[in-house]
């Protein structure tokens, strides 16, 4: 079968790439062609799994325009295969239409359906196609004579009548229409089914030609590629072009390190640092550590701040080469999880930037190294997205498809729509799980050593870089192994820290900010730690980090190494966090640890925190080889591909403790710890790497809390919305602005104590008005009022009343009323001011007005409106005052007693408890501006939910749990503000 589409033809094939190579060799095949639709995102996969089904596999191309068939390219070879990726990639990056004909491709046979075929000779690799839909009229046909130009092409789009439906349902969510409407040029036929293989002969009998023509075509075919750990990696194999200049070059690298690193090493990291060369020679991951030195030391030549994270920081070699700033001495990193002698892969380092300077690094790679792509990833139909797309599909109304993806049948008496629902809810189910387009993946860029077209074709998205049809899963299956290339806006608020303190302070005062060790034993950062006062310091900020901060009391490097990873879900949930604090805050809880386990990690008390924790007690206590350990690791990353490697070593666990001598119960413990890591826990370095980043922003925020917080501003914050951030710098000293003409720009700015909000904050203010107004303001001084302001800036009205509002005119000492009344006088007939450069100013008619008087609290709601929160207290807006004035400070004098407490809202975490029901965790501030942390269990999260921001009354009791005070709610509701000034009356 020369034409056979999976469900990675986007929105037109129906079927997975197993149940095709399943049904084809239930229907006697022993050879099979996969051609998708523009593009090649199952090539690779279909080759790994096609052995399993007895299959030889060919691939292909279907070159469409639109739904209309133009050719069908087969590869020859490899290189057949790279040709027909060249030729798909051109247009893909181009956007334009393929054309009707190929160029030359001399590795490839060309297939042309009967109504595209050429008007010229065919080439000795071109031939014409033949449906079993078009026997009856191929007779009639010139062709007909020539059927040594003829092979069968009976395309393979659909299992059932199901998957045709389901074809037309996609085809008209891909055109946007109405099923009604859709055109039949945009759907397959209901005949592209696969036929046994004694059918399909007997249909074409007649022209036994064509039929031993398809098969010469098919056996011509052949396809190579290697999968598995077995073989090497296929990313570029030298930095330099030799493997002995590499080995050169690393060494030179190292010795440079260590001077930098240890200026006086010891015989251990001497000792360390040739057993990692070794293992890296062997292992042939010499240029991978260049590749990654050769980034970082560009990012190091712009500036740029970046964290080398991952297992990476285990390594002592990637230490040296600044790949990361975690000392793997310091803290026993376990290289074994890293690189060890059975590991077929290469190693992992995630390399974060600063949101802002990642597209340059990312420039810098692709015109760097010769072949290079982004990696892509599947975005998959949803659920409720299928429903809600369907709903459009059948043209039901909105209110019908809320009800349907919310999981409700809905209540109309009508049996045609009742019908419609119960389709729309039968091939949703069909639906969900099919690809549904290409997406980029976050941060994942592919090196290879040969051109990318010889594994797949590439897309051109807006990002500008070529990216892969295949995602990170089936890029390492063949040997392509990713380099992470990844951005987080903590990096972005430190490096914007140093700059403000710089404008603001001088240059001489600011901080060294990769001096760590001065402040991992600063006394102000220690106590912003154990206190958990972490507002705005990358994640330690969360409501859970500063709860676990606060409960452990912890003020050292190791032990905020140890509480970035256990606050994951896996550890959290299996009760080992709690018996981690247990065990952390009273060392006589130590002595219940199991002795093996202690003996194994005595750092955590004989608790697993970190990935590589699973390694050391598959290994020391169960006895599995490294080999084996690092298979039972990657298995519980959520990452590993097959799960039959993974099960045979989960049973010789089992039967290695057997032997030992330990009970099952134990056994069964020990099991169920190791369980609770699937997917979620980091390794060491990981959190080792997250805790420098804390540290820094952490000594940040202690010496230099409001250039910090604004940095934090101008970086759209982090876990919590921009207002809180706000108010975080009101509680250090700061008196906050709205933005005004004279002082703010884009950007939020800071004046001694002083910070104006930067415009970008201000809902629908265009940008080229803000440009417009901070050019002209640098260019010629500040603006003497507004009048000034509109002759020198071109605005419309519509700008200009926003900026009225937002107070962007306060320093002229008018209110808004009035302002807002000149403005309508000033440019009430003209679209924009026209600024004219003028030897004089003209004078300006004077405006006698009626005395307008600005009602309390407009200016908070005209803020509420535009900047998403007010600049004044959120409860001097109680209509009613608050019945009960409780604060968090008062909270461990009431431990045990039920209170009512006032609190304005800050986030919501929504939870499931194990039986599945709903549950929230809360975050308000109360009065003093304290942070209030609520429980509310399933009965209560039911009964009284929460009802958007504002403040809420907080009746319940409070609990404590190792200093860390919370509150239990028992009741919720909701105060009212007044009613908006702006409307009254």
């Amino acid at each position: 079968m020369l034409n056979n589409h999976t469900y990675y033809s986007f929105r037109y094939g129906t079927i997975p790439i197993r149940e095709l190579l399943k049904m084809a060799a239930e229907k006697g095949m022993d050879t099979l062609a996969i051609t998708d639709i523009n593009t090649t995102a199952a090539c690779l996969d279909f080759v790994r799994l096609s052995e399993q089904y007895g299959i030889r596999p060919v691939l292909g191309i279907d070159f469409r325009h639109g739904a209309r068939q133009l050719y069908v390219g087969l590869a020859r070879n490899n290189e057949g295969f790279k040709e027909l990726n060249d030729f798909l990639s051109e247009y893909l990056h181009s956007k334009t239409p393929l054309p009707e004909a190929p160029p030359p491709l001399g590795n490839c046979f060309i297939v042309y359906p009967l109504h595209n075929i050429p008007e010229r000779p065919l080439g000795d690799h071109e031939y014409i196609g033949v449906s079993t839909g078009d026997l009856s009229r191929f007779p009639f046909l010139p062709w007909s004579a020539q059927p040594r130009k003829t092979v069968i092409l009976q395309p393979v789009t659909f299992r059932n009548k199901a998957d045709f439906n389901a074809h037309r349902l996609l085809r008209a969510i891909d055109n946007n229409t109405l099923l009604s409407k859709l055109p039949k040029s945009e759907e397959g036929d209901p005949a592209h089914v696969m036929m046994n293989v004694a059918d399909l002969e007997k249909s074409f009998a007649a022209y036994p030609e064509m039929i031993r023509n398809t098969r010469s075509v098919l056996d011509r075919c052949t396809i190579e590629f290697e999968f598995g750990d077995s073989h090497p990696h296929k990313n570029l194999q030298t930095y330099t072009g030799s493997a002995a200049s590499d080995d050169e070059l690393l060494l030179r690298l190292c010795e440079e390190g260590l001077r930098y690193r240890y200026p006086n090493p010891s015989p251990r990291i001497h000792e360390r640092l040739e057993k990692e060369l070794s293992i890296i020679r062997e292992k042939g991951f010499v240029s991978y550590f260049l590749i990654n030195w050769d980034i970082t030391s560009y990012a190091r030549s712009k500036g740029y701040f970046y964290v080398g994270r991952g297992s990476g920081a285990n390594s002592v070699v990637a230490y040296l080469l600044r790949i990361t700033d975690v000392d793997p001495i310091e803290l026993d990193l376990y290289f074994e999880r890293f690189i060890n002698l059975y590991r077929k892969n290469p190693p992992d380092f995630d390399i974060d930037f600063s949101w802002k300077d990642r597209e340059d690094v990312t420039q810098y790679i692709f015109s760097r190294f010769p072949h290079v792509a982004l990696l892509a990833t599947y975005t998959t139909f949803q659920y409720r997205a299928v429903v809600r797309e369907l709903g459009k599909v059948f043209g039901l109304p909105s209110h019908e498809i809320d009800a349907l993806a919310e999981g409700r049948l809905p209540g109309s008496r009508d049996e045609q729509m009742d019908y419609y629902a119960r389709l729309i809810l039968r091939y949703g189910k069909l639906i969900e799980g099919f690809p549904n387009h290409l997406s980029v993946h976050a941060g994942g860029i592919l090196i290879s050593e040969k051109p990318i077209h010889y594994y797949t074709a590439t897309d051109l998205p807006p990002k500008g870089y070529p990216t892969t049809h295949f995602d990170m899963i089936i890029a390492e299956d063949v040997g392509l192994y990713k380099f992470d290339i990844l951005s987080q806006r903590g990096l972005s608020k430190i490096r914007e820290t140093l700059d403000i303190i710089g404008e603001s302070r001088g240059p001489d005062e600011v901080p060294d900010i990769h001096d760590i060790n001065r402040f991992k034993n600063d006394e102000p950062v220690k106590e912003l730690l154990r206190e958990g006062k972490a507002i705005g310091c990358f994640y330690v900020e969360s409501p859970a980090m500063r709860m676990l901060l606060k409960k452990l009391r912890v003020d050292d490097y190791l032990g905020l190494v140890a509480a970035s990873s256990i606050i994951r879900p896996g550890v959290a949930q299996s009760g080992m966090m709690r018996e981690y604090i247990l065990r952390f805050r009273y060392p006589e809880k130590r002595k219940e640890a199991h002795p093996v386990l202690m003996k194994i990690m005595p750092e955590t008390f004989g608790v697993m925190v970190y990935q590589e924790d699973v390694i050391k007690v598959a290994h020391y206590f169960a006895g599995l080889t490294l080999a084996e350990a690092d298979v039972l690791r990657r298995g519980m990353s959520g990452k590993f591909r097959s799960r039959v490697e993974f099960n045979k070593v989960k049973d010789k666990y089992f039967s290695n403790c057997r032997e030992k001598g330990y009970s099952d119960e134990e056994t069964r413990e020990i099991w169920r710890q190791i369980e609770s890591f699937a997917g979620y826990a980091f390794a060491k370095g990981h959190s080792a790497s997250y805790a420098v980043e804390s540290y820094q922003s952490l000594f940040l925020k202690a010496y230099y809390p409001l250039e910090y917080m604004v940095a934090t501003i101008n970086n759209f914050g982090g876990f919590y919305r921009t207002e809180f951030y706000a108010h975080e710098a009101r509680l250090h000293g700061a008196t906050l602005h709205p933005p005004c003409v004279n002082h703010s720009t884009m950007d939020t700015r800071l004046f001694g104590k002083e910070i104006y909000l930067g415009f970008i904050l201000v809902k629908d203010l265009e940008q080229k008005v803000v440009h417009a107004l901070v050019a002209e303001r640098e260019a010629n001084g500040l603006y003497s009022d507004m009048e000034d302001f509109v002759d020198r800036v071109p605005v419309s009205l519509e700008q200009l009343t926003l900026l009225i509002r937002i107070g962007a005119f306060l320093f002229t000492g008018k209110n808004k009323k009035e302002l807002r009344w000149k403005a309508h006088f000033m440019l009430g007939h003209a679209k924009k001011s026209q600024p004219e450069k003028s030897l004089f100013k003209t004078p300006k008619p004077n405006f006698t007005l009626p005395e307008l008087a600005l009602e309390t609290y407009e200016d908070a709601f005209d803020e509420f409106e535009l900047l998403g929160f007010p600049l004044t207290n959120p409860f001097e807006l109680l209509r009613e005052p608050p019945l009960s004035m409780t604060a968090v400070r008062q909270f461990p004098e009431l431990v045990g007693q039920q209170i009512t407490i006032y609190g304005y809202l800050v986030t919501v975490k929504n939870t499931n408890t194990t039986n599945k029901k709903r549950m929230h965790f809360g975050t308000f501030l109360d009065h003093e501006g304290a942070f209030i942390d609520t429980v509310h269990f399933p009965p209560v999260a039911a009964r009284y939910p929460f009802r958007g921001r504002g403040i809420y009354s907080l009746t319940g009791k409070v609990v404590e749990e190792f200093e860390y005070y919370t509150l239990e709610v028992e009741r919720m509701e909701k105060a009212i503000f007044i009613d908006d000034p702006r409307y009254a009356g």
